[in-house]
Order: structure tokens, then C-alpha cells, then sequence
């Protein structure tokens, strides 16, 4: 395993590999093939190497990529569609919500929808209002359908694969701020990742600091700094928001007795509200200090890389929320 593989590389060789492993796995979006390669390059010589009927190139329009899928799918394909920049998702919200997520329920069962749609946050880059947000809270509350977020390489290869041949719709999540972050590679000899299944990225007894993608970088940053002045944060890596690893959420706070939750998506009704309210309901009495939350301002995401960095998430402003959590709440 190297720790030169960036997560862009790792994306790409997740697709890479399904197509080579499986021929029913097809790729459909938009200017995915060759020469383009998709938008951020992901998908680079994969219509060259697999053929141009395994990766599609389709008509600017979420809800036909969406619906394509899904009805591949239903025949028993496992596509992989391309949503672009997640803010577009929107077009495609009827697809996904009300036909792929609710299938199997709706046909006793008769009818999995083994769909994979792949999406990229572009937020961190000056990219506005309508093109840089996190709205994995809005899919969160969709049964039937899995979210999957990475924050490394390797968990990013695993997750996308797991997602492809996963039975039911799964919506994963990239995020470009991370695609030069690199890493080792995935272990694939290692067996499968299941969704559903959290990672500790560092050990610590006073806090826990529980997040996903971005969030994970900024919280081990701030954990390097509270360890400087004695305080020992764990840090717990959601991985995918649905299915939620309550076990090793409640384990690791059980045993820190404080929590504090970061991510991009807004603080006001994001994920992290569903964390503090098991957290506060499961380990009532036991809690040293009330969960914090740490997310994104409730405000439309400015064009100005300055100005976005105010209301986003950061390693300060979760050194804070610890600072504030731990403090006068020792022993």
C-alpha cells in the first residue's frame, strides 16, 4: 500500500474495478466518457478501457440520468449514475425518493433497485450559493435508500465499491475539497466494507468528536492541538449517515462522556441533530456536559472562498466546542 493514492485516484479505481469485476455494472452521466472524463476527471479513461457502452454519456438532465437508472436497475443492472454537483440532485429528487428508495417495499420485496447514484459536494472553492452545498441531511430522511460519505482514500474505494454491489439505491457522497488529500490504498484482498460500519481515526478518554468527510480532517487537526494542552479527543468517523453506527458512537461517548459533533451540512436540522438526540436519550445521566454541534450557518453559501470560510465548519471552531465541553467538567 502506498500513501501517495489521492481520493480522486481512489474513486477512480472503485469504478474501475466494478466494471471489471462485473458486467452488468454500467456508468451513465453527464460528459463522463472520453475525452472529458467527467467534470473533475474521475471518470478518465474509463469509456476508453471498458467501451462507450459501459460508460454513457447522457443528455443534460438529473431526472432522465436518475430514471435510466433506476429502470437499468429494475432489469437487474447495477448502474452507477453521475449527478454532477450535488446542488443539481434536486432535478432527480422524485426519482430517487419515490421510485428507487421505495421499491422493494412497494413490491413486497420482488423488486431490489440496486442503484448507485454518485455525487460531489464542490464546496471549499468559491463556488456559490447554488453550487457548493451539503444536503446529506435531506436523503437522510428517506427510508430506503443508504448515504455514504468518505473523509480518506482508502474508505473511499471501499465505500463506492460496497455501494455498487450493495442490493438497495445507496447515494455516496464525494467531496472535491478532499480529492488531493492522499493516503494508503484500500485493501481489497481484505474483503468488503460493509455500509453501515464507523471508524475511530484517533483514540482519546475526555471527548468525542464525531463527524464525516471534511469534518474528519478538521476535527484530527483540532484534536493534535487539545492534545497539546492534556485534552485526549477521539475522533469517530461516521463513514455512511444511513445506516448510523450508533454502537460505536455510543461506545466511544459512553466512555468519554462528552460529544461534539461537526459537519458541513447546516447545524440547524442537519445530521448531527439526530446524533445529539440518541446520544442525549441513550446515555441521559451520564453525559458531563450537553452534546455540541458544530455546522454550517444557516445562510445560502457566499461566493467568496473568504466569506464561505466564516460560516463553514473548522478545526478552531471545534477546538472551541471541546474547549467549551470539557472545561469545568473534569473528573
Amino acid at each position: 500500500m502506498t500513501a501517495s493514492y489521492s481520493m480522486s485516484q481512489a474513486l477512480h479505481a472503485a469504478l474501475d474495478g466494478a466494471l471489471a469485476e462485473d458486467e452488468r455494472v454500467f456508468l451513465l452521466g453527464e460528459d463522463i466518457a472520453d475525452p472529458g472524463g467527467g467534470v473533475t476527471g474521475v471518470t478518465r479513461g474509463l469509456s476508453t478501457k471498458h467501451g462507450h457502452d459501459r460508460v454513457l454519456d447522457t443528455p443534460i438532465s438529473e431526472a432522465a440520468i436518475a430514471g435510466a437508472a433506476i429502470g437499468a436497475a429494475f432489469e437487474g443492472l447495477l448502474p452507477v449514475a453521475e449527478i454532477m454537483i450535488m446542488d443539481f440532485i434536486g432535478i432527480a429528487f422524485d426519482q430517487i425518493v419515490n421510485h428507487g428508495a421505495k421499491a422493494r417495499f412497494m413490491s413486497g420485496g420482488r423488486t431490489p433497485c440496486p442503484v448507485t447514484f454518485r455525487t460531489s459536494v464542490f464546496g471549499g472553492s468559491g463556488n456559490g450559493a447554488t453550487h457548493s452545498q451539503s444536503l446529506e441531511a435531506l436523503f437522510m430522511h428517506v427510508p430506503g435508500l443508504k448515504v455514504a460519505i468518505p473523509s480518506t482514500p482508502a474508505d473511499a474505494e471501499l465505500l463506492l465499491r460496497a455501494s455498487i454491489f450493495d442490493p438497495d439505491p445507496c447515494l455516496f457522497i464525494d467531496e472535491t475539497a478532499l480529492y488531493g488529500v492522499k493516503g494508503p490504498r484500500a485493501n481489497l484482498a481484505g474483503g468488503a466494507l460493509p455500509l453501515g460500519l464507523a471508524d475511530v481515526k484517533r483514540s482519546g478518554d475526555d471527548v468525542t468528536i464525531i463527524t464525516y468527510g471534511r469534518g474528519v480532517r478538521d476535527a484530527l487537526a483540532a484534536a493534535e492541538v487539545l492534545s497539546a494542552d492534556g485534552v485526549e479527543a477521539e475522533v469517530v468517523d461516521l463513514r455512511t449517515l444511513v445506516p448510523l453506527d450508533m454502537d460505536t458512537v455510543l461506545g466511544s461517548v459512553r466512555r468519554t462522556r462528552r460529544a461534539v459533533i461537526a459537519h458541513y451540512a447546516t447545524e440547524f436540522a442537519g445530521p448531527g441533530a439526530e446524533l445529539a438526540a440518541r446520544i442525549g436519550h441513550d446515555l441521559f445521566g451520564r453525559l458531563l456536559a450537553p452534546v455540541a454541534r458544530v455546522g454550517s450557518r444557516f445562510v445560502p453559501i457566499p461566493a467568496s472562498v473568504g466569506l464561505e470560510s466564516q460560516i463553514n465548519p473548522s478545526a478552531t471552531r471545534i477546538e472551541e466546542a471541546v474547549r467549551k465541553t470539557v472545561g469545568g467538567s473534569r473528573g
